[in-house]
């Protein structure tokens, strides 16, 4: 299966958060491609300044910088106007600080993605934008019966072998789920009432190499972390609820295809994660993570957290029948190798620099 794009002339394909883990490893695979890449990212994320020092070390002149915000429309449109595509991440990502902040949210999540779009409207001829969305646009799935032994599973026997589809009833729940269905659904409409090529990613959880992850967002990296640190992870609820989990390597193949297929795709949400053959429940991954570091990590447990979902699995057939993509890394093979990425990160920034006299 191949995913490059490739390279148009010199005009760059534009990834908005960039510096963010799944925008470092698309850029990463996009400049060894010999694709030029323009990262558009305000660096507001703890830690992705190192991502992008990593990338500015590994690729240097190839990569474009551009340190801005997706709120000003000015360096939107000015950082757009020559892209041959665009990847669109820039996001607040976190279900708790929108709670606590839900202006903040909308104006980054919602405003952000029409200044993207305005922009690429005004182009002749617009590039192919593809947006990350989430599965919070689904809610909070209550009315889903759920059975619980060793893990929640769906009663419905098509969920349990499918996972959920695209045809799931939207229910924002969360200032967070609000705005990002909001955004969502801007880019399927601007697809629909302008003509404008582009397609929504609705992502379950999503998991690699250069993750800064906290107990907000990118959980799978914040255990890994914890447990390098020894330190307690905390679970929200039981521990039972389940997720599917995908490697970045195999998401950066699927946005690579997406844009392959854009005339054929353009207009059409595809919920994204590992599907059926690649869950975990918190607790297993707990129990992987212990395996692979020699000693089980020590756990708390604390309230289940607002529209936190007890099972959600990505039913992802139409994006693989669509675009002749399947996820090929196991789990146990991609938390080895975050792991091994960590654990290395960890103990370089643990080295003492020598200094040489003068």
């Amino acid at each position: 299966m191949t995913s490059s794009l490739e390279p148009t002339q010199s005009r760059p394909v534009v990834i908005t958060g960039g510096a963010g883990f799944i925008g470092t490893n698309l850029a990463d695979r996009l400049l060894r491609d010999g694709v030029p890449v323009r990262v558009y990212d305000n660096l507001s994320r703890p830690g992705v300044e190192k991502n992008l020092q990593w990338l500015s070390d590994t690729h240097g002149s190839r990569l474009d910088v551009e340190i801005a915000d997706i709120r000003d429309a000015r360096r939107v449109r000015r950082a757009l106007e020559s892209a041959s595509r665009v990847f669109h991440f820039a996001a607040q990502v976190a279900v708790t600080h929108s709670v606590v902040d839900p202006m903040t949210d909308f104006d980054v999540n919602v405003r952000g993605t029409l200044n993207v779009l305005e922009a690429l409207r005004d182009r002749a001829e617009p590039p192919g934008l593809v947006f990350t969305s989430t599965n919070k646009v689904y809610g909070a799935m209550s009315d889903v019966t759920l059975a619980c032994r060793s893990r929640y599973e769906p009663e419905n026997p098509d969920i349990r072998r499918h996972g959920f589809s695209e045809q799931r009833p939207l229910d924002f729940h969360s200032p967070y789920g609000c705005s990002k269905g909001a955004a969502d659904q801007y880019v399927l409409d601007y697809a629909r009432t302008y003509r404008m090529r582009a397609v929504v990613f609705r992502m379950s959880c999503i998991y690699g190499l250069h993750q800064c992850g906290t107990e907000d967002q990118g959980w799978v990296a914040h255990f890994v972390r914890r447990t390098l640190d020894r330190q307690p992870l905390v679970i929200y609820g039981d521990g039972y609820q389940v997720r599917d989990v995908l490697f970045v390597e195999d998401l950066v193949d699927a946005f690579l295809r997406a844009q392959a297929f854009m005339d054929e795709i353009s207009g059409r949400p595809f919920n994204m994660g590992g599907g059926p053959g690649k869950t975990t429940s918190l607790l297993e991954l707990v129990d992987l993570l212990g395996r692979i570091h020699g000693e089980p990590p020590a756990l708390t447990f604390a309230d289940w957290r607002v529209g936190d979902q007890r099972y959600y699995v990505s039913d992802t057939r139409c994006f693989q029948e669509a675009a002749d993509w399947c996820p090929r890394v196991s789990l146990a093979d991609g938390i080895a190798r975050m792991y091994a990425w960590a654990r290395q990160e960890l103990e370089s920034a643990q080295v003492p620099v020598q200094r040489v006299a003068i």
